[in-house]
C-alpha cells in the first residue's frame, strides 16, 4: 500500500484522502488529537530507539564533526582572507557545526528509513514568500531547530536532493518560525537593574587594563566574582555580552560545498546544506561579527579568559575569545549544570573540554584528560532553612525535551518522551492515595509542544499541578520529599541542599558512564536511585510517614555524600579553590585545548 508521507506538525502538508505515513510522534500534536487520530495513518518507529545504535552514531559523527571543522578552517580563512587556526574555528563555529550536523543526521536517517520501509506516493513541500530560514547567529539556531518550520525545510531540502519522493510544492504564509517560546518578560526590577549594572560597568570599564583577567557569565555568586577580581589585582567588572548585528542571507555568497572526502551519501548531503544553512554572522555577518569586537573595550591581552555560558551561544565573545586564544590568552569554561560527568556521552561536553585550556568542574575528574579540574560548585545555593520531615507535600520534578532530536547526550530524546510520560504515570499510579493527594508535579517550561498540563489532566484529573514557572527553591521548602526523574542539574541541587531525595529513570535513556555507575550503585543500594517508576513510588509509600529516619540514617548519609563529593562538592573555600586553579592556569597557559577529547566511555570502548 502506497503511503503519503507527513514530515512535521504543519498540518497544511497533510492529506485526509490517503494512507498517510508519518514521519514520527513530533507530527502528532497531542491538541490535535480529534485530527491525526482519524486518519489512516501509521507512525515510523524512532531510528534512535536502538541506543547500540544511537552511540555508534554518536561515535561517527564525533569524528565526521572533526573533519568538517578541519575542512571549514581552511574554506572560511580563504572566504574571509583570514589565517586563523583549527582551534579558532573551533571555538566560533564548532558548537553550531557540532549541532547542525547532528540534527541534520537525524532527520536524514528517518527519511531514509521511511523511503526504504515504505512505498511512497509522495509528499507536500512548504515554502516561505520570504525564502528559506537561515540563522543569524547560534542564539538563533537554537531557536530555530526547535521549530516545525524549520525542520519541515530540512525534510524538504533532504527529500527533494536525495530521494525520488515526489514532492508537491506549495507557497505557504507563516512559515516563518514562531516566537522563542522560553522567552520570558522582564520585569520593572529587572530593567532597574540592568540599568545600575551597565551605569557601573560603564565607569568601571574606563579603569580596565589590557592584561586583566576577563570574567563573563562565571556562574559564581556576583560577590565572590567580584571578590576574585580583586584578588587577581584588578578592579571589578561587570562585563556583559553583546548581540551580534543582524545581518541578511546574500544567496550569492552560497553557492559552495564544504570540501573534502565524502565517504557516505549523508556526508555528501551535509557538505552540501552547511553552505545554506551556516548562520549569517560566519558568513555574511563575519566582517561586521570583526568590527564589533574592535570596537569592545574588553582587554586586549587577557591573562585569562573564564566563562561558564557564553562558549556556545554568544558569537560576539567567542570570536574576540578565539582571537585572544590564538595570541596567548588561556581559556578556562567551568561546569555550568548537570549530565556533565554522570552521562555515557555527551557533545556539548567533549566541545567544552576540547576549546579549553581549564575545564572547572563540581568535583569529578576524567582519567587522562588533565585540564579537568574538580573545585566544586561554583555558585553553591543557599540552605532553605525548613525541617522537610515536616512539609505535608511530595515533589515530582519532570522535563518536556523537544519533540524531534537535539544535539546528542544520553538522555531521552524526541518520541522517547512518550515513554518518560508513560513512566511519570506509572509512577503516580503506584503511589498510594494520600500520597497522590499530597503531590505537586512540577511541569518542564518551555512545554515544547507535548501538551503536558492536558496529558495529565486526562490521565489524573485531580493533580496537582505547578506550570513550571514557580521557583524551584519556593517549592522544595514545602515538599517533604523531592523526586527527580532525569539526569540533569535538579538532583545534584536537591541532594546538596540536603532535602530528601529520591531519584528515578529509565536506564535505557540516561545511560551512565562507567565512572559514574558506582556512585549510582552505591545510591541504589540505599534506595536513593531507582531504574524503575514502580521500585522509586513504592520506596516512597514505605518511607512517607518517617522520611527523616530513612534520609539521615548512616548507610543513607554515607551514600549521598560520596556521591555529592563526586558531582556537586560544597567546598568549605569555593573562591579559594577557584582562585588556585585560575592562578595555576596562568603560570602555565600552553595546556591543552583544540583537540578531540571524548569522555572515559567513549575513549574505553574505542
Amino acid at each position: 500500500m502506497k503511503r503519503f508521507l507527513i514530515t512535521t506538525a504543519l498540518e497544511p502538508t497533510w492529506r485526509d484522502d490517503a494512507p498517510v505515513l508519518f514521519l514520527g510522534e513530533w507530527c502528532r500534536r497531542y491538541s490535535r488529537k480529534h485530527r491525526w487520530s482519524a486518519l489512516d495513518a501509521v507512525v515510523l518507529p524512532y531510528h534512535w530507539d536502538d541506543r547500540t545504535q544511537f552511540h555508534a552514531d554518536y561515535k561517527y559523527l564525533r569524528l565526521f564533526h572533526e573533519r568538517l571543522l578541519q575542512d571549514l578552517t581552511g574554506q572560511l580563512n580563504q572566504l574571509h582572507g583570514v589565517d586563523h587556526s583549527l582551534r579558532y574555528w573551533r571555538i566560533l563555529i564548532g558548537p553550531w557545526l557540532g549541532y547542525f550536523v547532528q540534527v541534520l543526521f537525524d532527520r536524514w536517517t528517518s527519511v531514509q528509513q521511511a523511503v526504504s520501509q515504505f512505498d511512497l506516493s509522495g509528499t507536500i513541500v512548504l515554502t516561505s514568500q520570504n525564502g528559506p530560514l537561515v540563522p543569524n547567529d547560534m542564539e538563533d539556531f537554537n531557536r530555530l531547530y526547535l521549530e516545525d518550520a524549520w525542520n519541515h525545510q530540512q525534510y524538504a531540502s533532504i527529500l527533494r536532493r536525495f530521494t525520488a519522493v515526489p514532492c508537491i510544492t506549495r507557497v505557504q504564509r507563516g512559515m516563518d518560525a514562531g516566537p522563542n517560546e522560553g522567552a520570558t518578560a522582564v520585569t520593572w526590577k529587572q530593567r532597574i537593574k540592568r540599568t545600575l549594572v551597565a551605569g557601573y560597568g560603564r565607569v568601571a570599564g574606563t579603569l580596565s587594563r589590557d592584561r586583566d583577567a576577563f570574567l563573563l557569565s562565571t556562574r559564581m555568586w556576583f560577590r565572590d566574582e567580584m571578590a576574585l577580581h580583586r584578588r587577581l589585582g584588578q578592579i571589578p567588572q561587570m562585563w556583559r555580552s553583546v548581540a551580534p548585528v543582524r545581518v541578511a542571507v546574500d544567496d550569492s555568497q552560497r553557492q559552495w560545498v564544504v570540501t573534502g572526502e565524502d565517504r557516505s551519501e549523508f556526508e555528501t548531503c551535509a557538505r552540501a546544506l552547511i553552505p545554506q544553512q551556516i548562520p549569517t554572522a560566519y558568513l555574511e555577518g563575519y566582517g561586521r561579527l570583526l568590527q564589533q569586537i574592535g570596537g569592545l573595550s574588553w582587554p586586549r591581552r587577557p591573562k585569562l579568559i573564564w566563562t561558564s555560558m557564553a562558549f556556545s551561544a554568544d558569537d560576539v565573545f567567542k570570536a574576540w575569545a578565539g582571537e585572544k586564544v590564538e595570541q596567548g590568552s588561556p581559556l578556562v569554561i567551568g561546569q555550568h549544570g548537570g549530565h556533565y560527568g554522570v552521562g555515557r556521552c555527551s557533545f556539548p561536553e567533549d566541545h567544552e573540554i576540547a576549546i579549553s585550556d581549564c575545564y572547572l568542574t563540581w568535583g569529578w575528574d576524567q582519567k587522562g584528560q588533565p585540564t579537568v579540574k574538580p573545585v566544586g560548585q561554583l555558585n553553591p545555593q543557599r540552605p532553605l532553612g525548613v525541617r522537610h520531615g515536616e512539609q505535608s507535600r511530595a515533589l515530582l520534578v519532570t522535563v518536556a525535551v523537544p519533540r524531534q532530536s537535539v544535539p546528542m547526550f544520553s538522555a531521552t530524546m524526541s518520541s522517547q518522551w512518550l515513554d518518560y510520560f508513560s513512566d511519570q504515570c506509572e509512577f503516580v499510579e503506584t503511589l498510594p492515595g494520600r500520597i497522590q493527594d499530597a503531590l505537586t508535579v512540577r511541569l518542564h517550561a518551555p512545554d515544547r509542544g507535548w501538551d503536558q498540563a492536558a496529558r495529565w489532566h486526562e490521565c489524573f484529573p485531580g493533580l496537582r499541578l505547578d506550570d513550571g514557572h514557580s521557583t524551584i527553591a519556593d517549592l522544595m521548602r514545602q515538599a517533604r520529599l523531592y523526586i527527580a526523574t532525569y539526569n540533569a542539574t535538579t538532583y545534584l541541587e536537591s541532594i546538596a541542599l540536603d532535602v530528601p531525595t529520591v531519584i528515578f529513570w529509565n536506564p535505557h535513556h540516561w545511560e551512565l558512564r562507567d565512572s559514574a555507575i558506582p556512585y549510582f550503585d552505591d545510591l541504589k543500594h540505599v534506595a536513593v536511585f531507582h531504574e524503575t517508576p514502580g521500585s522509586a513510588a513504592r520506596h516512597v509509600a514505605a518511607i512517607w510517614d518517617d522520611v527523616d529516619a530513612w534520609w539521615t540514617s548512616p548507610a543513607v548519609q554515607g551514600a549521598v555524600k560520596q556521591f555529592m563529593e563526586r558531582y556537586c562538592r560544597l567546598p568549605d573555600d569555593p573562591l579559594d579553590q577557584v582562585e588556585a586553579a585560575l592562578r595555576a592556569v596562568m603560570a602555565d597557559s600552553q595546556i591543552g585545548g583544540g583537540t578531540l577529547e571524548v569522555t572515559d566511555a567513549y575513549q574505553a570502548e574505542a
